[in-house]
């Protein structure tokens, strides 16, 4: 990846705002990203891909993606935003549920998106993104944020080594796979940008 970037997310690269920018306009800019953000999240939580040992989403892969695309406050944003809707109904999670995905045995992993999409959205703002490595760590550490909290909550519902069993281990492999598509893509994304933008 090329480090005379102007921005150091996609977002900024592609819909950029300065000081001259007005309040509105940001606003209005903050508004669209983040209901388009959504958008993804909910359709990628449909999305299963056959892995071994159990099928996977992409819910994980987009968190993280938004979080490197968006930087951290407004990947952050975007995401608390997918958990308020699921919160009013709006069927968003994975298997069209919504409210009931906030209270169930995957909660912890859903509350941790939106810490994990800041933590990545953090590091590339902090030039994390600029060789794959850091890239790698960084959406590594945002994977292991959604483990943490899932197990963390799980492990109450059924004690942690139940938790390790069935909320941890059979994920390793689509967890690993979805962090190296998401290295994959970013430096594409990046290439895609400088091409539109001469």
């Amino acid at each position: 990846m090329a480090s005379n970037r102007t921005s150091s997310t996609l977002a900024g690269a592609l819909w950029s705002v300065d000081a001259e920018t007005s309040r509105l306009e940001k606003a209005f800019r903050a508004a669209v990203l983040a209901l388009a953000g959504t958008f993804i999240l909910a359709v990628s939580a449909q999305l299963a891909v056959p892995m071994w040992p159990v099928p996977m989403t992409m819910q994980t892969f987009a968190v993280i993606l938004i979080g490197a695309a968006y930087g951290w406050r407004l990947g952050g944003a975007t995401v608390a935003l997918y958990l308020a809707q699921g919160a009013m109904g709006l069927p968003v999670f994975s298997g069209g549920v919504a409210t009931a995905a906030l209270v169930g045995p995957t909660a912890g992993y859903i509350y941790g998106f939106v810490a994990a999409a800041a933590l990545v959205g953090f590091l590339i703002e902090k030039g994390w993104g600029n060789s794959i490595l850091k890239s790698t760590v960084a959406m590594t550490l945002g994977t292991a944020v959604i483990f943490a909290g899932g197990i963390s909550w799980l492990s109450s519902l059924i004690g942690f080594d139940a938790a390790l069993a069935s909320g941890f281990y059979p994920f390793i492999v689509g967890g690993l796979f979805k962090i190296a598509l998401a290295v994959a893509v970013l430096p594409i994304a990046w290439k895609v940008i400088r091409k539109f933008q001469g």
